[in-house]
């Protein structure tokens, strides 16, 4: 009788450190959540990012939630609550916007989840951990030292910019015009915000070339833009104006290749996306990134000459 009273006290005892271990494992578990915002899935350019952030999180063991916002602030914030709530060890973000993002992520900062921003910039510093840009200034310079080139400092061209909410379409816009504005014969006829959008792009272009049918060249903020331009010139008649586009899309490098857009810049995008990762996994570990929170990585011009050479938005 006393040895099954004393074994069932050991299996009693062994029962319970196995749920002090299971609970502990969870509660684990719980905090190696790492939740990747992007603001559209659908979009080849952050569907890139969503994917190497996700495969880089998952690499280093942990478990990934990934979401898209569709740039509406309000699931933005609906979906750093989520993070909030689940307690995630990390917040991956490519933002809804420069200000409207700042409420949410201070929710995040105050909860102590921290936040590692990409693409993307906020109007606040000390609200993210990283906040990891592509130098969309230097890469805009490139993008326009070679339309120039291309436009033989010479003509009549429009200026397709992105979503005024975005830091980065004015950055981009500012980086052209820095450049192009440098030659008087140069002349920009109509610039329009097709809010990154291939559709809206198609149109402008329509309606532009109907008061400025003799334009000789289109550069535009990002390649879905240049895409639609592009449709709406071909369209026309008119496929020899020159197109500049801005990302490294692998449709653009294709149309590069085909001899129909004629060049590009490419963001690093993925590459930024694993850093965000990286720093994320550093914090957690030791507390700090040991790095500034203003990260900017360089971008690199796309032509005919090396568009064999970059695929996914990287080098091969």
């Amino acid at each position: 009788m006393r040895k099954t009273l004393v074994i069932c006290f050991v299996l009693l005892f062994l029962c319970g450190i196995s749920m002090i271990v299971s609970a502990a494992g969870n509660k684990e578990t719980a905090k190696k959540l790492m939740v990747i915002i992007m603001p559209d899935n659908s979009n080849v350019f952050f569907k890139a990012e969503a994917d190497a952030a996700n495969a880089k999180a998952i690499e280093l063991g942990y478990e990934t939630l990934v979401l898209d916002h569709q740039d509406d602030v309000t699931k933005q914030a609906q979906y750093i609550d989520m993070a909030i709530s689940r307690k995630a060890a990390a917040i991956i973000l490519d933002n809804a916007g420069s200000d409207a993002s700042i409420a949410p992520l201070q929710k995040a900062w105050d909860a102590g989840i921290p936040a590692f921003l990409i693409d993307r910039e906020i109007n606040k510093t000390g609200l993210a951990k990283s906040q990891i840009i592509s130098d969309n200034y230097q890469g805009a310079t490139l993008g326009a030292e070679e339309f120039v080139r291309l436009m033989n400092e010479t003509g009549k061209y429009v200026e397709l910019w992105g979503n005024p909410s975005d830091n980065n379409a004015h950055i981009r816009s500012r980086g052209y015009n820095d450049v192009i504005d440098q030659y008087p014969n140069m002349v920009q006829v109509a610039r329009e915000s097709a809010n990154w959008s291939q559709d809206e792009a198609f149109t402008d272009m329509e309606t532009i070339l109907q008061s400025h049918p003799d334009i000789k060249g289109v550069i535009c903020g990002n390649d879905t833009m240049a895409l639609g331009a592009q449709a709406a010139l071909d369209a026309a008649g008119k496929g020899d104006v020159i197109v500049i586009g801005f990302d490294g899309s692998d449709d653009v490098i294709n149309s590069i290749k085909a001899g129909k857009i004629d060049a590009t810049v490419l963001q690093p995008c993925t590459r930024g996306a694993e850093m965000a990762v990286e720093q994320a996994d550093k914090f957690i570990k030791t507390g700090s990134t040991g790095l500034p929170e203003k990260q900017s990585v360089d971008c690199t011009l796309i032509t005919p000459v090396n568009a064999d050479n970059f695929e996914l938005f990287a080098p091969k």
